[in-house]
């Protein structure tokens, strides 16, 4: 049972939108063990990622947080490895976990565009997390580890946006804005990167299938009317001779 701060976290309407094919992913006992796994793997790198963004930061309060949630990562790791390793596909691109900071380089950003970008990265976490325990009612185990995720990722939604007004009270705004272009971008990349691997599958299919077969019949063809062996060019000269 969801507690009535995590409600807050809505799922957006795309992923309502495919709330059936959200069921339909999840209700895989050995899918949805190797995605907790993929989603461990995730909060793990998220939370060496906010360590890393503590140790930088000059702000103590900023600091003290940025501790505190890298350890709750940490911790969600724990919760989410305790599945069997089994399965092969996953379909993350119909039921994505929380990205962490999505390659992002901490040493290069300013406190304000960490806490845009984290704040996004929660949100959308959140409503991810709570749409999943909707779905997994077949499965109270499961549903029950991410509802109590989602109550620390309510808190990490709900401290960023207020560091960052804080810190910018008068550009939260704009680093909000700058934050979602970049999750935008980043979302286009991944999008042509498996386009362009499924393109590129298909037209090495279509070369070796279609393509290919014509040459090689026409090669053996060739091949058939081709005299046999060399046909000697000259006489060749005696050994004993100079020239």
């Amino acid at each position: 049972m969801l507690t009535s701060e995590a409600v807050r976290a809505a799922p957006s309407t795309f992923d309502l939108l495919l709330k059936p094919l959200h069921r339909r992913v999840w209700r895989d006992a050995h899918r949805r063990a190797r995605k907790l796994l993929r989603f461990a793997e995730t909060e793990a790198d998220g939370g060496r990622d906010l360590s890393r963004a503590a140790e930088r930061t000059r702000d103590p309060l900023l600091r003290r947080l940025f501790l505190r949630h890298a350890g709750e990562e940490h911790g969600h790791a724990e919760l989410l490895s305790t599945a069997p390793r089994r399965g092969r596909f996953e379909a993350n691109w119909l039921a994505p976990g929380e990205r962490g900071l999505d390659d992002l380089r901490v040493d290069e950003q300013s406190d304000e565009s960490l806490l845009a970008f984290l704040h996004l990265s929660e949100k959308a976490a959140a409503g991810r997390f709570a749409i999943y325990a909707q779905v997994l009612d077949h499965d109270p185990d499961t549903r029950a580890v991410f509802a109590r995720i989602l109550e620390d990722e309510v808190f990490h939604m709900s401290y960023t946006r207020k560091q960052l007004a804080r810190l910018a009270p008068r550009k939260q705004g704009l680093r909000l804005w700058q934050a979602r272009a970049g999750r935008l971008w980043k979302a286009y990349l991944r999008l042509a990167v498996a386009l362009a691997s499924v393109l590129g599958t298909v037209m090495l299919g279509i070369q070796y299938f279609v393509l290919l077969p014509p040459f090689a019949l026409l090669a053996k063809r060739a091949a058939r009317r081709e005299p046999e062996g060399f046909c000697a060019a000259r006489v060749p000269t005696p050994l004993q001779r100079q020239y």
